[in-house]
């Protein structure tokens, strides 16, 4: 009987997989398993030489009440954010900011084309119907195109994993009057699934900025809904809908706080996929828009849009080798209410994917960009796997990578349109042994990019007469080594713990908002009578502020600790209480703007 989880659909993330444990959700490499994003296709994770972290289930949110703060708990992860819960926030990844890092949900590219740099927001990012999230680090533009310097998150909603009706639903009440509720349903029969999930979040929030005191409140409303059906034996018909209303009140200035910005956005994905035996045809067409409105700002208005028309097909050329290879199509357009432009881009890329070997997987992927307005781009990345025993593997990744100037560093009033794309390389080297009791894992990286991007205030590229984006002299480096591990010393109390050490700087100056250290150690509790619990402690040192931040600014080493505690009132249900950041750090990531101080939530979440 032909499964109904069509290749298309897992090409960002894998679905129906075995749940993740642990305070990483890292697994051992247990062939066949899991599958991962890593390639064009999907990759069990015991085949893949690329890094990437894993996320699922409750393991996104039982400790946090924003995707982006359980994020930063991976190696080679941090962020900045402009607030608490809604403000504007961004992941770096191996110390690279958000402009560098692409992301996608259920397949769609929701990278925000009406700002600044094209990347997405995760400030308004919750839990709420989120099934699965993958990391991939390193330069991906092989297989992602631009914005993948630094890496990839694709994420991927709830979807049912046993035949009949199932879902599970969660509420939660807690500090700053933080109210939220996730309900995600789904029917999943031989043919086909579908599944739906809608989330909704209010808070009266924080003072935004250090020096005013009234609250920044922010509410949102979340709709994903997915599905697929065989149609017949060989054709699998598919598609997902995304929807995200926000409000978020902002403070204008230090002495100004009545700023309010709402943000819209809608996506849409549709594919067939032919199981044509050795070879497989994928279709899709993908939609997503944009729309912010500022009524008070120096901008009011902001709109993106991007479309995508996409072909993929793979063929087993033996029972050691795959090939992917495919064409797509990408409009994209912005505008405000004083700029707009717009460009399309088409790509043909292809991957080779060889185990010459039962203990070796390898892996070469090439992909060529022809964009209107600046001409063509060829990236590659290669990896290799080796399995030195069952519980000992090796890890080697080159990879090139590219971003192309936005559409705002193009066409806006500061823009320069002659701007040409940055270009990466970046190598890794990986080991990780596993064991009964848990995993040890390294990786060392680095990244460089050249051709860089920057708002060049001598510059007259441009008709501002304030300054212009430019493509300014220099290389900007990231090096470093990351660490995580996990150990049960018994069955009721599991260690685990990660370090990551980033030295990342441009021409000798060091990259501001990136931390050289990050330490987290914690330790998850089996109480039993239904009990468990846990705590973690994250520490961060040697982070240098931004020229903007200002003279009283709290950029720089923090603590941060937080424990929970819950209950299995049944095999299906469980309350929870949660303390984040108990010792009140008062700290800030971007200079100039608030995070929360100590809070505590209690909720109650359970499946059906």
């Amino acid at each position: 009987m032909k499964h109904f989880l069509s290749t298309s659909t897992i090409l960002s993330c894998a679905v129906g997989v075995t749940a993740a444990t642990g305070a990483f959700a890292q697994q051992t490499y247990d062939l066949g398993t899991i599958v991962l994003s890593s390639s064009l296709t999907p990759t069990e994770l015991g085949r893949t030489g690329a890094s990437v972290e894993v996320l699922e289930g409750e393991d996104i949110g039982d400790r946090d009440g924003a995707v982006i703060d359980r994020l930063t708990r991976l190696p080679g992860v941090n962020a900045t954010s402009n607030g608490s819960l809604g403000a504007q926030s961004g992941i770096a990844i191996r110390g690279l900011p958000a402009r560098y890092v692409g992301t996608r949900i259920n397949g769609i590219d929701v990278g925000d084309l009406s700002g600044t740099q094209s990347q997405f927001n995760y400030g308004g990012l919750t839990p709420s119907g989120i099934g699965r999230i993958e990391v991939l680090k390193g330069s991906q533009s092989a297989l992602y195109g631009s914005e993948a310097i630094a890496g990839v998150v694709n994420i991927t909603t709830f979807r049912p994993e046993k035949l009949g009706f199932s879902g599970r639903y969660g509420v939660e009440a807690g500090s700053f009057d933080t109210y939220s509720g996730t309900l995600s349903m789904g029917y999943k029969s031989e043919r086909g699934e579908i599944a739906l999930s809608y989330g909704r979040v209010t808070t009266d929030g924080i003072s935004t900025q250090s020096g005013n005191v009234e609250d920044d409140g922010f509410d949102q409303s979340t709709v994903d809904l997915t599905g697929e059906f065989a149609a017949t034996e060989a054709l699998t018909l598919g598609g997902a809908l995304h929807y995200r209303d926000g409000d978020v009140d902002i403070d204008r200035s230090a002495t100004d706080p009545s700023g309010n910005i709402a943000s819209k956005e809608r996506g849409a994905r549709v594919f067939a996929e032919l199981d044509a035996g050795n070879f497989t045809h994928t279709l899709s067409y993908s939609y997503f828009d944009i729309a912010r409105r500022d009524p008070t700002g120096f901008t009011t208005r902001f709109d993106g849009e991007r479309q995508e028309l996409a072909y993929l097909g793979s063929a087993r050329l033996s029972g050691a080798a795959v090939l992917n290879f495919g064409v797509d199509h990408t409009e994209e357009s912005f505008s405000t209410s004083t700029d707009r432009g717009d460009e399309d881009n088409t790509s043909i890329k292809g991957e080779l994917l060889v185990s010459p070997i039962s203990t070796v997987d390898l892996s070469a992927a090439l992909r060529y960009d022809e964009n209107s307005d600046f001409g063509g781009k060829t990236t590659g990345r290669v990896s290799a796997l080796w399995r030195a025993m069952d519980d000992l593997a090796f890890r080697a990744v080159i990879g090139t990578g590219f971003r192309t100037p936005s559409l705002y560093e193009r066409f806006s009033v500061y823009g320069d349109s002659g701007l040409q794309p940055e270009e990466s390389v970046s190598y890794e080297l990986g080991v990780e042994r596993t064991f009964d009791a848990g995993f040890v894992k390294a990786t060392l990286f680095y990244t460089d990019i050249d051709d860089l991007i920057q708002f060049d205030g001598a510059s007259t590229a441009c008709a501002s007469g304030f300054g212009c984006y430019n493509q300014v002299p220099g290389t900007t480096t990231s090096k470093g080594i990351e660490l995580s591990g996990e150990y049960a010393v018994s069955s009721a109390v599991t260690l685990f713990g990660a370090y990551t050490y980033t030295d990342a700087e441009t021409d000798g100056a060091r990259l501001t908002r990136t931390p050289k250290h990050d330490t987290l150690f914690g330790v998850d509790l089996a109480l039993g009578n239904r009990f468990s619990a846990y705590a973690d402690v994250r520490h961060v040192a040697d982070v240098v502020p931004s020229a903007f931040a200002p003279a009283n600014h709290k950029v720089g080493d923090y603590t941060l600790v937080g424990a929970g505690i819950s209950y299995d009132i049944t095999d299906t249900a469980e309350l929870y209480v949660r303390a984040e950041n108990i010792f009140d750090e008062d700290y800030e990531t971007a200079g100039g703007f608030n995070q929360p101080g100590r809070a505590a939530y209690v909720g109650l979440r359970a499946s059906f």
